[in-house]
This record gives C-alpha cells, sequence and structure tokens, in this order.
C-alpha cells in the first residue's frame, strides 16, 4: 500500500476554503485512476493553535500506481487546482504505508 498525504496549513478563509475544497478540489481526487481510499479532516486546529489546518490522504495498491495517478490527466488536474484554494500553501507527502498486527 502507498500512501498520499497532504497538508495544509492555515489559508487565508477557512470557510472560502471548505467550500472549494469540498465542492471542486475533492471531485477532481475522486476521479484518480487507481484510487483505492480518500480520508480527510478539516480545522484539525484552532487558528492559531497549530501548524496545520487541514490533511489529505489518498491510498493506493503500489508505489507505481501513485506514480501513474500523479501522471495522468486527472492527476494534473488535481495538482493545477491546489492554487486555486490552497492560500496557506501545501506540503505534500508520499510513502508506503506499513501495518502493524494486532493481537
Amino acid at each position: 500500500m502507498h500512501k498520499l498525504m497532504v497538508l495544509y496549513p492555515e489559508p487565508l478563509d477557512r470557510a472560502v476554503f471548505t467550500a472549494y475544497y469540498e465542492g471542486t478540489h475533492l471531485p477532481l481526487c475522486a476521479a484518480l485512476p487507481g484510487v483505492l481510499r480518500i480520508s480527510y479532516a478539516l480545522g484539525i486546529s484552532e487558528p492559531g493553535d497549530g501548524p496545520y489546518f487541514g490533511v489529505f490522504e489518498a491510498e493506493f495498491e503500489s508505489e507505481a500506481a501513485l506514480a501513474t495517478a500523479l501522471a495522468s490527466p486527472e492527476g494534473r488536474a488535481v495538482e493545477a487546482d491546489v492554487p486555486n484554494y490552497a492560500t496557506g500553501g501545501a506540503q505534500v507527502l508520499r510513502f508506503a504505508v506499513a501495518e502493524v498486527g494486532l493481537g
């Protein structure tokens, strides 16, 4: 399993970010080829209390599947859309996921 994580610092306007992100950007993300699962959280800290306002995660079967998704027309559209709402910028992380068995 391979994961794409995006961390969003505090935007200029939380309401504008949220409306655009949920109404426009997430549907673009859902169209990424090979994406298995998407999750996100917004408002994870109060303004001024933490380094991040939001987090996004998308899971892919492999590093190759993630790379293919990002290089696709859909992936380029997702990347090109980020400046439309992320006024605080965005930090993108890509990594393999290791799991721990419980029990």
